[in-house]
């Protein structure tokens, strides 16, 4: 077991495998940290789908151990498709421009980039009805 008995709290939604689908779910984690869990491969097989529910919703991550030892990770589909966005070096080089600019001053408040996107709608919606 992992300091703070993290392993217990999911262990014992995942015995419940057979058990109806509303216990599986359980209520979102109001902590403002993810929470990591730790599984064995054998009980992560067991109760996949549990296992990725979790994931999913409570936006946790579960690292996969064999005889204590972690082989893998599963975190949440958003997470991961930013995770392989920032490994592109063309995104790395945008962010990084990007901060380059904001740093320099040649960025504007929201509110005034708003109402320019609003003043083109309107002027677009009036052409169109003309």
């Amino acid at each position: 077991m992992r300091p703070g008995g993290c392993r217990i709290h999911l262990c014992t939604a995942l015995h419940r495998r057979f058990a109806p689908r509303e216990e599986l779910i359980l209520i979102k984690s109001t902590k403002r940290r993810p929470l990591v869990q730790h599984l064995a491969l054998t009980q992560a097989r067991h109760a996949l789908g549990a296992v990725v529910q979790r994931v999913h919703l409570n936006k946790e991550y579960v690292i996969l151990e064999r005889d204590g030892i972690p082989l893998a990770g599963v975190m949440d589909i958003d997470e991961f498709e930013d995770y392989l966005e920032l490994r592109d070096p063309k995104a790395r080089g945008d962010i990084r421009r990007s901060t380059t600019e904001y740093r320099a001053g040649k960025s504007r408040p929201a509110e005034d980039f708003l109402k320019e996107i609003r003043r083109e709608a309107r002027k677009v919606k009036r052409r169109r009805s003309a």
